[in-house]
Formats: structure tokens, C-alpha cells, sequence
């Protein structure tokens, strides 16, 4: 297993992270307590040492599965995140839901939160603390602050801002790092969708502070070749019925462009995701869907320190760029946005500049 060091932080994670997300909701399968501690400890025993998980992720249970796994492994070797911001004791939502539910910033929820989760976890001290989906608007000093006050007290050791639910927000992951100075931006990242992390890892460089999670390494189950048609129909459960059609039918073509790729690195195509992201050097950790003892073994093994060649990089990165010489079709889909009037940008690249 490859841990890397956030820079400006003690924190050493391994590349492969476990979101214990899954646990939180019916959308990935129905999970037992049994069944969902003993895959967290597969993957401690295969490696992993960063465990992420949040409140909001089924009102609480995530976390205490979580616990469950902090006293298998022995707390010292552990990397423990998890996020704070949705008020569910409030809103507790609907099973199966995806609207998404009240969020408080406020001093007094913050640190009422944050003493329900560290109960739940059965921990004194949270190694990375991120906001969860944060927008532009939220940001402010008094946020800040209080998170200081947490590091100074003990209670957290770094914070951090995951930014969601979908893929975007540009402006937020350019803030947290530049004015907030946070340990880590969390995004969407992966082969098929570039953008906007990989202008946060560069921006991540440039400071020599910071670094990303990548979340949805495998665009959303495309590089894991879950489908077997473009008329796949997904069930009024599954999230992804919001996707653009766009995604399932051009990724799947995708698929078969880099197939090649994959097997000349005598890897699988989600192996070849996981490497390309791993080439990536302010990458601190990838959270794929860890469904089953497989997953967890397949992408342990391809994140052991042998990567891609700068040759394979750049064939990547030309079909990428030539939008897979697809057609516009095949461009990434549409960013949600903060600034712009209606909501949703085009997905670009910029040059990131760090302040």
C-alpha cells in the first residue's frame, strides 16, 4: 500500500481510502452491521489506514460502524475524518432520498456536532474534520475560527472542505485552499472527469500545502464497467437517474477506447483509473465504492507505488483533451456553480494561481 503525507500536516494516509458512505444509504445496497464492519476491517488488514466517513451518512450509523473498526484496528492506526453541517437531527430526511437536507454553520450547532460524532466514533480527537458540501456563501471567518478553537482544544487535529453533492464548485476549492489554508479539498476526480480537481492538486503544488481526496474515482460506476448497455435503465432509487444520458452512453465508448490501455499495463480499466490518479503527486487518497471483499483487493493492488509511464500519461491526456475525439457529446457534463446566474458552468481547465 503507497500512505502518503499531506503536506503541512503530520497526517500519512493510505492512497486507498475507505468512505464508509455506502453504509449511510440503501443506494449502494443494503448492508448489515456485520456485513459493513467486516469490510472496513478486510481493508484495514489489506493496508488502508484512513477511514472517512460523516453525521449526515444514514443520521449517524456510519460512524458508529466506524467505531466498530477503530477498536479492531487499535486507534494509533487509524486516520480518522469524518464531516460536519447537516442539521439531521432536525431533518432527518427520508429513507432513500435524495433531496438534500438542512445544513447549520452556526457555532452552536458546530460544536454540538462535533461532540456527537466523536461519541459516535468512541475517540477523543478527529484527525480531519471537513465541511461538508459547503458553499461560496458559507465560508467566513467565524467558521474559521471555530475550527481553531477545536485544533487548539484538542478535539481535531486538521480541517478540511468536501465539496458536493456534484461535481464542480470551482470558486469553493479555490477558497478553502488559498484564504482558508485547509489541509484538504475532497471532489469529484477521475479519469473522465478532470476537472476541477486536478487544478486543485496543482494549486495544492504551488502552495506546498494542502492536498485532494478524490471521491467518485470511477465515474460513478462507468470505469467500473457496472454497465452493460447505453439503454441501461437505472431504478428510481439510484442516484444516478440524474445524470446526463451523455455520461452512460459516451462513457461506455470511453471504455472502449482506453480497454488497450488497461491491458497493456496488465491491469483492469478501474486499476488504470486508480493509477491515473495516483500519478497525480498532491493526490492524498482515492475513495472508490467498496462494495465487497473484490473491490478491496483490486484496488489495493493497484495502488502499491507502481504507476503509469509518462508515455501512458500523455496518450491519457491527448484522448482527454480531444474530448475522446468523440464530439462534443462526450464533453464532461455541465458543473454546478456558485457564481454563475443559472446554477451550472460548461466544465473547463484554468491555470490555478495559489495565493
Amino acid at each position: 500500500m503507497d500512505y502518503r503525507t499531506i503536506p503541512g500536516t503530520d497526517l500519512r494516509v493510505s492512497l486507498l481510502g475507505f468512505g464508509n458512505f455506502v453504509f449511510g444509504t440503501s443506494w449502494w445496497g443494503d448492508f448489515s452491521d456485520e456485513d459493513g464492519i467486516r469490510l472496513q476491517n478486510t481493508a484495514f488488514d489489506a493496508g488502508v489506514n484512513f477511514f472517512d466517513t460523516g453525521a449526515a451518512y444514514g443520521n449517524g450509523r456510519a460512524e458508529r460502524l466506524l467505531a466498530e473498526t477503530i477498536r479492531y484496528a487499535g486507534r494509533e492506526n487509524l486516520v480518522i475524518s469524518t464531516k460536519y453541517g447537516y442539521d439531521f437531527y432536525g431533518d432527518p430526511g427520508e429513507e432513500g432520498g435524495h433531496r438534500e437536507r438542512r445544513q447549520d454553520f452556526s457555532p452552536k450547532f458546530l460544536r454540538y456536532d462535533l461532540e456527537q460524532s466523536l461519541l459516535r466514533l468512541g475517540i477523543d480527537c478527529i484527525d480531519l474534520y471537513q465541511a461538508h458540501n459547503l458553499k461560496l456563501g458559507q465560508f467566513c471567518d467565524e467558521l474559521t475560527d471555530n475550527m481553531q478553537a477545536f485544533c487548539d482544544e484538542g478535539k481535531i487535529r486538521y480541517w478540511g472542505v468536501a465539496l458536493g453533492p456534484a461535481i464542480g464548485w470551482r470558486e469553493e476549492g479555490y477558497k478553502a485552499f488559498n484564504d482558508c489554508d485547509a489541509a484538504v479539498v475532497q471532489t469529484v476526480f477521475n479519469l473522465y472527469e478532470q476537472d476541477p480537481g486536478r487544478e486543485f492538486c496543482r494549486i495544492a503544488e504551488q502552495r506546498g500545502r494542502g492536498a485532494v481526496i478524490a471521491r467518485v474515482p470511477t465515474n460513478s460506476g462507468i470505469l467500473d464497467e457496472e454497465f452493460p448497455s447505453p439503454d441501461h435503465t437505472f431504478p428510481e432509487w439510484d442516484h444516478r437517474k440524474f445524470r446526463d444520458r451523455n455520461w452512460l452512453v459516451y462513457g461506455l465508448k470511453k471504455n472502449d477506447l482506453i480497454r488497450p490501455i488497461a491491458e497493456r499495463q496488465g491491469c483492469s480499466i478501474r486499476q488504470l483509473a486508480a493509477k491515473w490518479l495516483a500519478s497525480w503527486p498532491t493526490l492524498c487518497s482515492i475513495e472508490p465504492n467498496l462494495l465487497k471483499t473484490e473491490d478491496v483487493t483490486e484496488f489495493a493492488a493497484a495502488m502499491d507505488g507502481n504507476y503509469l509511464s509518462a508515455e501512458t500519461l500523455a496518450e491519457l491526456e491527448a484522448l482527454y483533451t480531444a474530448d475522446f475525439n468523440l464530439g462534443d457529446d462526450a464533453h464532461p457534463c455541465d458543473w454546478k456553480s456558485s457564481v454563475s446566474p443559472d446554477g451550472k458552468v460548461r466544465s473547463t481547465y484554468q491555470p490555478p494561481v495559489a495565493v
